[in-house]
């Protein structure tokens, strides 16, 4: 079976606009939560977020490109790709790879901050002194079109909308596209922006922590919403090596399983997640004794951190307490269906910097959260392979595995 690989990652999220910026925030353990400004938040349970701050699209992307009919989600998924293009010394785009180039992209709210300005002028001054036309579409689906479009990539493309699994499903469909030979390269990954409605509906459900998101500790009251994008270039390792591409990671397996329990509730017996966890590990052909770190799904709520917990032991037994365990969106922030993809670039930017983000924010262990969760800051150490989870509203569970790359294969040696 061809081997997978990866190439170049690019990213725009609440500590970084590119990934060297990214690795620094990591290892620093910096928040990006803080006041939001992209949209009044007066009468909300909570007034932060984990906002892209400082955001000129127009400085971060070459003028040969239009920014016409982009919405905020677009423009974030568009600066990741050429990062991540660039990187993989793919841009500008060689024509003859067009036809063999597919474009996944993940994601949830997609031009829904655009379309709620509409509906706000809408309503403020009436049907007949609208100024602006609904430039963007309400889909997530844009940002694959304007990828796909822009820059000629005529393999397949395809969105995924399974709330804030969407990023990681699209980067185990992408691999299956090389390993089924429909594509030599696939740029994958996931985007997300604020948007009122989104972050109403999380203050309805009061799963919002009015201060700090504070994964895995005792005093826990909820997640703060994000915004970014995290994007991956997978290619087949024989098409890499002919091109003398800088390989940065080695994409191993990914699993999906459902819940089948709640809307919005995690399965309390972890069951799902635990099921998720050892089909990427099936997929990836390992077992887990093998795994060197987990990037947690770790959203601060209750509920979801003491599943995770229950699953991550499940699967890992007594070696569950050896194994470090952090949350990512602890610093940024939980940004949905680009989370997956966000996490996987971080876990890479840290594997390949030989050392472990942590998790912030965490001052009091909660008992039935005992495992080793990084809360001293980021740690030097070496890792391997590691696994990463997304577990979203409906059930949806997500698990990938990547490893550093070895001509051999970390998994053979």
């Amino acid at each position: 079976m061809e081997r997978i690989v990866i190439t170049g990652l690019g990213t725009v999220n609440a500590v970084s606009k590119n990934v060297d910026e990214y690795t620094a925030a990591l290892k620093n353990g910096e928040c990006g939560v803080g006041p939001i400004s992209v949209f009044d938040t007066t009468g909300y349970r909570t007034h932060t977020g984990g906002e892209v701050k400082d955001f000129s699209p127009r400085s971060m992307i070459p003028k040969e490109f239009s920014l016409h009919r982009m919405s905020r989600a677009d423009k974030m998924a568009f600066i990741a790709a050429l990062e991540a293009l660039t990187n993989a010394g793919l841009f500008p785009f060689p024509g003859e790879l067009s036809a063999d180039t597919g474009v996944i992209i993940g994601g949830g709210a997609g031009g829904m901050l655009q379309g709620e300005e509409f509906f706000k002028e809408y309503i403020t001054n009436g049907p007949e002194r609208i100024r602006f036309s609904l430039m963007a579409p309400l889909h997530c689906a844009a940002s694959a079109d304007h990828i796909a479009g822009k820059l000629g990539l005529f393999g397949p493309k395809t969105t995924f909308m399974t709330a804030c699994s969407s990023s990681a499903n699209a980067m185990g469909f992408a691999a299956d596209l090389i390993r089924d030979g429909l594509c030599r390269v696939v740029v994958t990954g996931g985007t997300e922006p604020l948007s009122r409605i989104t972050y109403a509906g999380f203050n309805s459900l009061r799963s919002v922590d009015p201060e700090y998101p504070k994964p895995f500790d005792k005093n826990r009251q909820g997640l703060s919403l994000g915004e970014g994008a995290g994007v991956l270039i997978l290619e087949s390792l024989s098409h890499a090596k002919e091109r003398g591409a800088n390989i940065v990671a080695e994409f191993l397996g990914y699993g999906v399983t459902c819940d089948a329990h709640h809307m919005t509730a995690p399965a309390p017996d972890a069951g799902g997640a635990a099921r998720s966890m050892r089909a990427a590990l099936a997929d990836a052909g390992i077992d887990a004794t093998r795994i060197d770190y987990i990037n947690a799904h770790g959203t601060a709520t209750p509920a979801n951190d003491l599943v995770e917990t229950a699953a991550i032991k499940a699967v890992l037994g007594k070696r569950a307490y050896d194994v470090p365990v952090s949350s990512t969106k602890s610093m940024i922030g939980h940004t949905l269906g680009a989370a997956g993809a966000l996490e996987a670039v971080a876990s890479i930017l840290a594997m390949n910097g030989g050392f472990i983000s942590p998790t912030i924010h965490h001052t009091e262990p909660d008992p039935e959260c005992d495992l080793d969760y990084v809360t001293e800051g980021a740690r030097e150490g070496a890792m391997d392979i590691f696994l990463s989870n997304s577990f979203a509203f409906g059930g949806n569970n997500t698990t990938v595995i990547i490893g550093r790359f070895t001509e051999k294969g970390v998994v053979n040696e």
